[in-house]
């Protein structure tokens, strides 16, 4: 028996109605864990090579972890996975809310779809009961809407994923939305969904999970609750949750401001937590099983009309307050809003609204290009530009490609200021001032995401001045990181590179540990005492090293010219000084970020291109797919 687990595969396959139910292998538990293990290695062994993420053939995934839908704090956690619409490459997005759990107690640890549905469709899954549903009906309603009126339909004890009418449009960033205002928001999963004509999935589970020690693991999981009650930042990290952050970005200078022209946002107090509590929030909002609410509730009033919206939090403040230069807390939450209601992933909607309002300021794109004037601050800009976007009407048939894509074919120098990595939009931190965070974003796997390795704390230690201290005089950017400290930078974030996607793994949420400080070494033992298996917690990391090498091989495969000249970040970032607040006059050259990935290539065990070595796939155990990795170091992968 495998305990922990719910033990069954469930594939649909949507162009032939096929509904099959297989057996989860021991050894691919024992070997990948769940969540973004299972995606990682069943997107390798099953994805043609060559297929067009936007095709028939892609696959979409929903995994969950061996500790998702147990009694532990944050236990919520949904992993998704496909090949990325926004580069070919590795994608994957998590979720908190209840999804997860709900799909376990069904009796599905992993969901696979593949095919394409023949109409716009609703898969249905309660218990043994799988169905793929007309959903018509549904069609072309916000994302928000649709779980509204399905709740209403099917009952309020169902748990239920919906795309907006950006996944039907296929937006390259859309998202998959779920309790309200939870997001799976990275990499376009909901573009995949709205290519295979589904509109939702909804899950009841009634069953129970087997658990090794089921006396030992509740005993556990009282005490975890209260080890977690305990920790000095508990009481103080709820109220504003992560909002609560904005003040101290912006501070050492890290806060995304206009297109990330710069890195401090004069008007920080009226988009911060402070300012969710005063005036927008109405409760907090948590995830399965979760002591820590970071979900805020709240109520927003503006000129363009006012709405009920979960959030925003801090990424969402980042990029449409600071990045957007949205004035106040309410324009943010409403710009939230309609995000949450179109299905786009707030992160990326910003950063190209940014970049489409600084193309406009310089005169690359024209008002008659645009159909509108537009300007950074201005909720009616904004919002019009996200309507755009999902719609794929006027300038949003170029928008709705991402910074990247849209940047190439708009020319014009404007793939200067396109902020993205490997094709997906970079999140809430700007980084010309924090090497090892800079580091963190160009070696992320499925593009520039924090929630990789957030190591800017390292960066930051002490004070701003700190970093200064870090990088020695000369240099194109005025400062050079010596090799000792690009070494050091890389061992902080292969370290974090490994910590944090682990719990991605595990089905929990990270923020118990990472904002509070709960010990590592409760995983170890709630696994042990879940699953029966007995791995240390430096054991669960070497998996979670296993997957991050198998993703990147991925990527190498898909993606033709894959390595060092993919991990580069956008060229303001290594040409432009940042010309105001903390950071002025910083930045890292080109040669600097060279440093950067030398150091990095060398401690991860990868050649001077960035591909991982025949040794070092043989020592993370993924011996099976060293010809393949061979073959593209030397450009012989088929494509």
């Amino acid at each position: 028996m495998l305990y922990g687990y719910a033990g069954t595969i469930l594939r649909i396959n949507l162009s032939r109605g096929e509904i099959v139910k297989k057996a989860l292998a021991p050894e691919m538990a024992d070997n990948y864990l769940g969540g973004r293990g299972f995606i990682a290695r069943m997107l390798y062994d099953e994805i043609p090579l060559d297929i067009d993420p936007m095709g028939a053939d892609n696959i979409f995934l929903a995994a969950t972890g061996p500790l998702s839908g147990h009694f532990l704090p944050a236990s919520g956690k949904t992993h998704f996975g496909t090949k990325s619409p926004a580069n070919g490459g590795y994608a994957d997005s998590n979720m908190g809310g209840h999804f997860g759990p709900a799909l376990k107690y069904a009796g599905y640890d992993v969901l696979v779809l593949t095919g394409k549905a023949a109409e716009p469709s609703l898969l249905f899954i309660e218990d043994d009961r799988v169905e793929i549903r007309p959903a018509a009906e549904y069609w072309t309603m916000g994302a928000i809407a649709c779980e509204t009126r399905l709740k209403k339909d099917l009952g309020d004890d169902f748990q239920i994923i919906t795309i907006g009418p950006a996944g039907e449009n296929k937006v390259r960033f859309a998202c998959i939305s779920h309790d309200f205002g939870r997001q799976a928001g990275r990499t376009g999963l909901g573009m995949v969904l709205g290519t295979k004509n589904i509109k939702a999935v909804a899950v009841k589970g009634t069953g129970s999970l087997p658990v090794f020690n089921v006396e030992g693991a509740y005993a556990k999981g009282k005490e975890a609750f209260r080890l977690v009650s305990a920790k000095p930042g508990f009481k103080g990290w709820t109220p504003e949750g992560t909002a609560g952050i904005t003040d101290w970005v912006n501070q050492v200078g890290a806060f995304p401001t206009r297109n990330f022209q710069t890195s401090y946002a004069e008007h920080h107090t009226s988009i911060n937590g402070k300012a969710v509590i005063e005036k927008l929030k109405i409760t907090d909002k948590a995830c399965f099983c979760c002591p820590t609410p970071c979900g805020k509730y709240g109520h927003t009033k503006t000129v363009l009309g006012s709405a009920y919206v979960e959030g925003p939090e801090y990424e969402t403040i980042a990029l449409l307050g600071g990045n957007c230069l949205l004035p106040s807390i309410e324009d943010v939450a409403y710009a939230n809003y309609v995000c949450d209601e179109l299905g786009i992933d707030t992160i990326s909607a910003g950063a190209v609204a940014g970049w489409a309002i600084e193309a406009y300021e310089k005169g690359i794109l024209t008002q008659k290009e645009v159909g509108r004037e537009i300007q950074f601050g201005d909720l009616d800009s904004v919002v019009f530009l996200l309507q755009q976007m999902s719609s794929r009407e006027g300038i949003g048939e170029l928008l709705a490609e991402g910074v990247k894509i849209a940047s190439q074919r708009l020319g014009r120098g404007s793939e200067a200021f396109a902020i993205h990595v490997k094709g997906l939009e970079w999140t809430g931190y700007e980084c010309r001032n924090a090497p090892s965070m800079m580091l963190a974003y160009m070696t992320a796997d499925i593009g520039a995401h924090h929630n990789r390795a957030w190591v800017l704390g390292h960066d930051m230690a002490g004070s701003a001045a700190s970093v200064h201290d870090l990088i020695s005089a000369g240099g194109g950017g005025k400062k050079r990181p010596k090799a000792a400290v690009s070494a050091e930078s890389a061992k902080h974030v292969i370290a974090s590179q490994h910590t944090r996607p682990l719990f991605d793994a595990l089905g929990v949420c990270r923020l118990q540990l990472m904002e509070l400080g709960f010990e590592v070494e409760h995983y170890a033992e709630l696994y042990y005492l879940i699953t029966g298996k007995k791995k240390t917690w430096p054991q669960l990391l070497d998996i979670s090293e296993r997957v991050w090498n198998l993703t990147r091989a991925f990527s190498i495969r898909e993606m033709k010219e894959y390595g060092r000249s993919q991990d580069y970040p956008p060229p303001r970032f290594y040409t432009e000084p940042v010309p105001s607040g903390p950071n002025q006059g910083h930045y890292l050259n080109k040669a600097e970020l060279d440093t950067l990935l030398d150091a990095y290539y060398q401690a991860r065990g990868w050649d001077e291109d960035g591909i991982p070595t025949r040794a070092t796939l043989i020592r993370v155990g993924l011996d099976d797919i060293v010809e393949t990795m061979e073959a593209a170091k030397h450009g012989k992968v088929d494509h």
